[in-house]
């Protein structure tokens, strides 16, 4: 186990700096300069020259790689040109806003598709199997940006149901703890702030979660097929066991295996895809930071904000593969 974990975390380290080096070129090969877009166009050219060699930014573009990445080892991302803090200072501060979104849209999205999955394995072509269908038809292919506007203008504008943007109220929260809005509620017996807190992660939660509340169901379906259909479940079924354990028990721990794969990854795509909820719903976490350092060519904060980004999605990686050892006992990591 722990040599598996050794060769996996070492293997890791090619493919972020691989990352790192394309992001870098490809933020380099934009046009534009950040010194004469945050200084504005009222700057002098030896104003503009300053703030360049300030930044490095007169250097060649592999000294000025070899320097980020030196520095990134150290877990020092550098400098943002726009704030001009820390960008892991900035990271620290707008993750758990995104970590608690792509946990709570995970956690509405497996509470949907895993049973409405299941029973439509298990009733085929009956009306929960047509239901799921259709779920997972609308979940896949429905636009995130258009229902996203849908929602604030019908629950926000018309209904007045639920807070349009932001995270929440003004002055009613009290001190951050952990930096998770429901979990800080909790701590401190604020059941105001934690209604309040849940009332603004509704709509972005939801409108995250509906893809993955289509893949995840049509995964589970196809699983849960595939698993009761083999020989083990038939005998199970001879020997009067009742239905109920034969899916639950034989058939759905046996497809765990495949579905903890589907939802470990849209787990991983709901923390890096989350950018235009981020931004629709004026949501303050990493996407929509990532965002605002993309239009203000903001170097070391773009490839701050992608580096965790990969770095998080081989960890969750990792982390699926150790669950399936604990799941499935026939599987080992050493092997």
């Amino acid at each position: 186990m722990l040599a598996y974990l050794i060769r996996r975390t070492i293997g890791t380290f090619p493919v972020i700096i691989l990352i790192a080096l394309i992001v870098f070129m490809l933020i380099q090969a934009a046009p534009g300069d950040p010194a004469s877009l945050l200084l504005g166009e009222d700057a002098s050219p030896a104003d503009v020259t300053a703030i360049r060699a300030r930044w490095g930014l007169d250097q060649p573009v592999i000294v000025q790689f070899g320097h980020f990445l030196w520095s990134a080892l150290r877990l020092d991302f550098g400098e943002s040109f726009r704030y001009g803090e820390p960008v892991l200072d900035l990271i620290g501060e707008r993750f758990p806003a995104s970590l608690e979104l792509a946990l709570y849209a995970t956690l509405f999205a497996t509470l949907i598709a895993l049973p409405l999955g299941v029973w439509a394995a298990a009733r085929p072509n009956s009306w929960i199997d047509n239901l799921g269908s259709v779920t997972g038809f609308v979940g896949i292919s429905m636009p995130h940006f258009w229902l996203a506007i849908i929602l604030i203008l019908v629950l926000s504008g018309y209904f007045h149901l639920l807070p349009s943007n932001g995270r929440e109220t003004l002055g009613l929260a009290d001190d951050p703890i952990t930096g998770f809005a429901t979990l800080d509620a909790l701590l401190h017996g604020n059941w105001e702030a934690l209604g309040d807190a849940f009332k603004y992660l509704a709509m972005p939660a939801f409108v995250l979660s509906l893809n993955m509340v289509g893949i995840v169901m049509r995964v589970t379906r196809s699983a849960m097929i595939e698993t009761l259909g083999e020989d083990y479940v038939m005998t199970a079924r001879a020997k009067g066991v009742p239905e109920r354990k034969v899916i639950w028990r034989h058939g759905f721990k046996n497809a765990l295996v495949t579905i903890i794969t589907v939802v470990g990854l849209e787990f991983g795509s709901l923390l890096s895809g989350s950018i235009i909820i981020e931004t629709i719903f004026s949501w303050p976490g990493i996407g929509s930071l990532l965002l605002q350092g993309i239009g203000a060519r903001d170097y070391p904060l773009i490839t701050g904000v992608v580096l965790i980004y990969t770095t998080l999605f081989i960890f969750i990686n990792l982390l699926v593969d150790f669950l399936y050892a604990a799941i499935d006992p026939r599987i080992r990591l050493g092997a």
